[in-house]
């Protein structure tokens, strides 16, 4: 990669810094409405839904520190590192969250109520999470930053959570199949955990991009 001048990086930062702000925003207020739909209707998926979105907060607000240390190469190094760590660490422990309760579901054949705000939830993230993910992608390449390409991928894994999210919501609305909700939450499992894994061993997908 061709280092970039001063004056761009701090251009670039200053817009990573914009598209952290607006993460932590969204995410907010889809965390709030996702858990509280989720739990009136007793719905497992939308509930990790929602816990997924608080855990973006996390990641927006741990991206928006690693921006702020980037004054120097070895500090970017140790805040991407950490960064990369405190996320896999929250994904690990929502898969966990989420395999208890679906199983629960399951066993219990516990049949969640039809949530139509969380078909709008559902359906609004799917639409605006691939233009932020590809925002904060082009920043993340052009910074050369393990923990901000991350962050993209991690908003392109909310994109696949939504899009799973919608089909359970769906397939328990219209046809009353109320296993698909459960069964969505578990189906996130492997996402979740993989990109887990991969944070807490320090391993962004900008490896090789320093």
């Amino acid at each position: 990669m061709v280092p970039i001048a001063g004056t761009e990086r701090t251009q670039l930062v200053e817009r990573g810094r914009h598209l952290q702000y607006f993460t932590i925003l969204w995410n907010s207020l889809e965390a709030l409405a996702a858990l509280i739909s989720g739990l009136l209707a007793g719905s497992v998926a939308l509930v990790g839904f929602g816990l997924d979105s608080l855990i973006e907060v996390t990641s927006g607000a741990a991206v928006l520190w690693r921006l702020q240390q980037d004054r120097n190469a070895h500090q970017r190094a140790e805040a991407d590192r950490l960064s990369l760590r405190i996320v896999g660490l929250c994904f690990l422990a929502l898969s966990a969250y989420i395999v208890y309760e679906s199983l629960n579901s399951l066993i219990g054949r516990e049949a969640p109520a039809r949530s139509i705000p969380g078909i709008v939830i559902a359906t609004a993230s799917l639409i605006a999470m691939p233009f932020l993910a590809r925002a904060k992608r082009r920043v993340g390449v052009a910074l050369g930053s393990a923990a901000v390409t991350a962050d993209a991928r991690q908003t392109d894994f909310c994109t696949y959570l939504s899009a799973i999210l919608l089909g359970g919501l769906l397939l328990n609305a219209i046809f009353g199949w109320w296993w698909a909700d459960p069964l969505a939450g578990l189906i996130m499992v492997p996402i979740i955990v993989k990109e887990g894994i991969a944070g807490w061993r320090g391993s962004g997908c900008c490896e090789n991009c320093h």
